[in-house]
């Protein structure tokens, strides 16, 4: 038999294959009424694990392993037609939002508006608020904290607040404030990070003992601080580090902060571009005190607790897949009060559409709880 014989076979069978796959899909809608009728659940891993212990004693040994990969993703695209049905008329939650946001779009990202900052002038975040925003009026707060309780009681508009740097990691304060703050993410922002030495003017660099900073620039100059030899202290933010130090009598301190802030404090830069990595980037978030989602929302973050059992991010995982959604990140946070369970957060490659409602309603099922910190734009 020739390669076009061969191929004419196989185009047959997957003919067939698309056939039963369509009939297995619209059965769903029938599965999903009589377990609405009946109050049972779209999950049920007992018969789960029948039917794919069931496929690999009938299948050939050597494609036993892609037979029940096959036959899993198959129900996990099953569970998730269930939950659209189920959810059709009744939809979750946060997928009624996000449809209540496009049955009602909203205008271009705001040009000018109240902007809560943690830190001082020249802080990054500054930086940042200013490039996420045209005309920012903007507030400076001691804490992240701060800054979410001002966006929540309404003292400013939106907050900008740093959620994780390419060389050391996530925010971990930040993102524990997501989970405890009704805030929504409506746009981010990756912006380059270079951390300058900074002194009194006259000093050298082999006069400095102590250098100051915020935890984050010191994690991203380890290697520069280790070369240094001086004594490092961590400060609230970079640019209050600037500050303190402009205002010290001392000339063996130094901040790392940014060039901004040498202008601002009237400093020296006795080194430039200290951090470990040329690639140092940070993001930052805008946060709003509710969901607002803008024209051109590519990227969705959601925050799931999943059940302290085997398999339980494995089915996230199968779900996403099933969807066609790609994830771009996922970052774990231990959960107050239970040892040794986690809180998992996900960013998604996933536009602000029917397949995000889709999405939503189709996690009921493989999570304790979910949720949905928006969908929104990353400026680069």
């Amino acid at each position: 038999m020739d390669l076009t014989d061969i191929r004419t076979r196989i185009d047959r069978i997957d003919d067939e294959l698309l056939e039963r796959f369509v009939d297995r899909m619209e059965i769903a809608t029938e599965v999903a009424r009589s377990k609405k009728e009946t109050g049972k659940a779209v999950f049920d891993p007992a018969r789960e694990r029948d039917k794919l212990a069931a496929v690999a004693a009938q299948a050939p040994e050597r494609f036993r392993d892609q037979a029940v990969s096959l036959f899993s993703l198959l129900m996990s695209m099953n569970k998730a037609e269930q939950l659209r049905v189920l959810h059709g008329s009744n939809p979750s939650d946060a997928a009624g939002a996000v449809r209540r946001e496009l049955d009602a779009p909203r205008a271009a990202f705001p040009r000018s508006a109240r902007i809560a900052c943690q830190g001082v002038e020249g802080a990054y975040s500054q930086i940042a608020a200013c490039r996420l925003f045209r005309l920012p009026t903007i507030t400076y707060c001691n804490t992240f904290e701060d800054v979410f309780r001002a966006v929540r009681d309404g003292a400013c508009d939106y907050g900008v607040v740093p959620i994780e740097n390419s060389t050391a990691g996530s925010v971990n304060a930040v993102y524990d404030l997501l989970a405890a703050y009704s805030c929504s993410i409506v746009k981010s922002l990756r912006q380059k990070i270079d951390h300058q030495l900074l002194a009194k003017p006259g000093s050298s660099l082999d006069d400095i003992r102590e250098v100051y900073s915020h935890e984050q620039a010191v994690a991203q100059c380890s290697g520069f601080l280790a070369e240094l030899g001086a004594h490092v202290n961590v400060f609230d933010n970079t640019a209050m580090a600037a500050e303190f130090v402009a205002s010290s009598d001392r000339r063996d301190v130094a901040a790392l902060s940014s060039r901004d802030c040498a202008k601002l404090y009237g400093l020296d830069v006795l080194a430039s571009d200290v951090q470990d990595s040329d690639s140092n980037y940070t993001r930052f978030v805008v946060i709003a005190p509710q969901l607002e989602i803008y024209p051109g929302a590519m990227r969705t973050s959601l925050m799931l607790t999943l059940p302290h059992e085997p398999g339980a991010l494995y089915r996230v995982l199968e779900r996403l897949y099933a969807l066609d959604v790609n994830m771009v990140k996922l970052e774990s946070r231990p959960i107050v009060g239970r040892d040794f369970e986690f809180t998992f957060y996900f960013d998604l490659e996933c536009a602000a559409d029917e397949r995000l409602i889709g999405l939503l309603n189709a996690l009921d099922d493989v999570c304790e709880h979910l949720r949905y910190f928006g969908s929104y734009t990353e400026v680069l």
